[in-house]
This record gives C-alpha cells, structure tokens and sequence, in this order.
C-alpha cells in the first residue's frame, strides 16, 4: 500500500492527490453501498421465494383437508339416506312385519354387543 501511495504522489502530485483520494474514496463509497443493496434485494428474493413455497405447501395442505372433509360429508350423507330409506321401508311395512323385524335387528345388535344407543357394550 505505502508503494502505491508513493507511486500516486509521484504520478499525481501532491496538489492533485487530496481531490483524487477524496474522489476515489466517494467512489469506493457508492460501490459499498451499491452492493449492500445488490445482497438486500437479493435476500428479499429469496425470502419472498421461501414465503411462496411456504404458500404453496400451506394451500396443498388445505386442500387436502377441504377434500377429506367433503369425503367424510359424503360418506355421512349416504349413511343417513340409507337409514331413511330403512326407516321409510319399515314404515312401510304391516305392524306385525316391523315389530318382527325390530326384534330381529335389537336380537342381531344384541349378540354384536351393541346397545339400543349404538354403543358397544
């Protein structure tokens, strides 16, 4: 370094040499601050990548779940159709009929180990 600044006091003079130094550490300035804001936008990109994938996954996810729950509505929502066909064909049925055969579905629970509230004994 010293040989560079002897070199420049030879070659500038010591008239020019302030206002050269003074330019050349201005210049060197701007250039610190040039990449500081090159490497802020750079990892402000890079967050903002990270946040996208973070939303991505974050929609995936549910979307996975809005499809199991409409899955398990459905599944529900045929059950109780069954169990309101049942219910309309007993009504359907002669007294004796439907009493027969809520005798035979309590008789099958029963034997399952399943109470009248559904629950399993």
């Amino acid at each position: 370094m010293v040989v560079i600044a002897v070199v420049a006091l030879i070659v500038l003079g010591p008239e020019r040499l302030p206002k050269v130094a003074r330019t050349m550490g201005v210049l060197f300035g701007r250039l610190q601050r040039y990449v500081s804001d090159v490497k802020a936008d750079i990892n402000r990109e890079m967050e903002l990548e990270e946040l996208r994938k973070f939303k991505d996954q974050f929609q995936s996810a549910a979307e996975s779940v809005e499809q199991t729950i409409h899955g398990e509505i459905a599944n529900a929502d045929s059950e109780v159709r069954q169990i309101g066909a049942a219910v309309a064909d007993a009504s359907a049925l002669p007294k004796s009929q439907a009493a027969t055969d809520t005798a035979s579905v309590s008789q099958t629970l029963a034997e399952s180990g399943v109470d009248a509230a559904g629950k399993t004994a």
